[in-house]
């Protein structure tokens, strides 16, 4: 477990996050499947070095937020302790306390340092990015009109408004290349295939579902994160001022720890979950809940429009086509949002 994901537990323990069991998803069409088992093992590597480059900026400014804290800590307890004072016996280690405080800012130091010279944000969305435009490549492919070409190799620049950071997606493009051949034979007449369309749209609308529960997830879990921090600050400075007033009456050292470190505590954590972008990620994967269950809705609707060449001809593809590509372009939409709503925050400026 990465050290922000244990920060945010012990913050959360308790909390009602509701079921963690995305809906099933079932298998897709028998024409793509060459296809998503040719992008898996590129698709797992991209996801894995995303995870790790995600826990590593992430727990990165959660470190350097709870560890200025702590530094507070360790310039204090001198005094709580009395081991300034001459006459204490512990006096001649009272320059421990200094030196675990360097080491803290050292560490604190070499976090901020690490994270510009290496771009650890930088290097986590690239790669969340490279594993999402890879892992809807089947949900695209039938998009495609692999009959025409206008240059681009990338398939999401020949579907889709080329914005959702798709030209710099160099190892998308290379995979669209490598498949391209292959995707096109298989792909042939499918679209007058009554079956293919049928599975097509099931299998589009269950990873919808599955988008949509994760988004539920993050907005309930975001909104919890919230709460509490917001609470514990409440409680933090509550004390802070309850100490302060006490310590116009009874002069100790404790209280002048407390006055000190409780108000660090309360705006380190409120610093970390800013730069966590909680408040928005939550107000987005709240309104992309609704969103994802109208272009559900569309989709659902289209396989019961009936085309224009009439009833016997099953559903209406090119109304499914639309609706399918909409709903893509919706999670397209959302990833280039989150891009730009994470990229401002880089760790220097933590």
């Amino acid at each position: 477990m990465a050290l922000h994901q244990l920060i945010q537990r012990l913050l959360l323990l308790g909390a009602d996050l509701g079921s963690g069991q995305p809906p099933p998803v079932p298998p897709p069409p028998p024409a793509l499947a060459p296809l998503i088992d040719s992008i898996a093992a590129a698709h797992r590597t991209y996801d894995e070095r995303a995870i790790q480059c995600g826990h590593r900026y992430r727990s990165g400014y959660w470190s350097i937020y709870i560890l200025s804290s702590v530094a507070v800590v360790f310039a204090v307890l001198p005094l709580a302790l009395g081991w300034d004072d001459s006459r204490h016996t512990l006096h001649p280690f009272v320059g421990l306390w200094a030196v675990a405080e360097v080491i803290v800012i050292g560490a604190v130091g070499a976090i901020y340092w690490l994270g510009h010279r290496r771009d650890w944000q930088g290097q986590w969305l690239h790669a969340r990015t490279t594993a999402e435009l890879t892992w809807y490549l089947p949900l695209v492919a039938p998009l495609v009109d692999f009959a025409r070409s206008d240059g681009n190799a990338n398939w999401y620049l020949r579907v889709f408004d080329p914005g959702q950071h798709l030209r710099a997606a160099g190892e998308v493009e290379a995979l669209c290349m490598r498949n391209e051949s292959m995707t096109r034979e298989k792909l042939v007449g499918a679209w007058s295939d009554h079956a293919f369309i049928a599975s097509y749209a099931a299998w589009t609308v269950a990873i919808l579902e599955s988008q949509r529960h994760y988004h539920q997830r993050v907005a309930t879990r975001q909104h919890a994160l919230l709460h509490r921090v917001h609470a514990l600050n409440i409680w933090l400075f509550g004390l802070t001022g309850l100490g302060a007033s006490i310590h116009l009456v009874m002069h100790t050292l404790w209280l002048s720890l407390i006055t000190t470190f409780f108000p660090a505590l309360g705006a380190s954590l409120h610093g970390a979950l800013a730069q966590s972008e909680a408040y928005r990620l939550n107000v987005t994967s709240e309104r992309l809940v609704g969103e994802l269950q109208g272009a559900i809705k569309r989709i659902r609707a289209s396989l019961t429009t009936e085309p224009q060449n009439g009833p016997s001809s099953g559903a209406d593809s090119t109304a499914i086509k639309t609706s399918i590509q909409a709903a893509i372009a919706l999670i397209l939409e959302e990833h280039q949002d989150w891009h730009m709503l994470v990229r401002p925050h880089r760790l220097p400026l933590g």
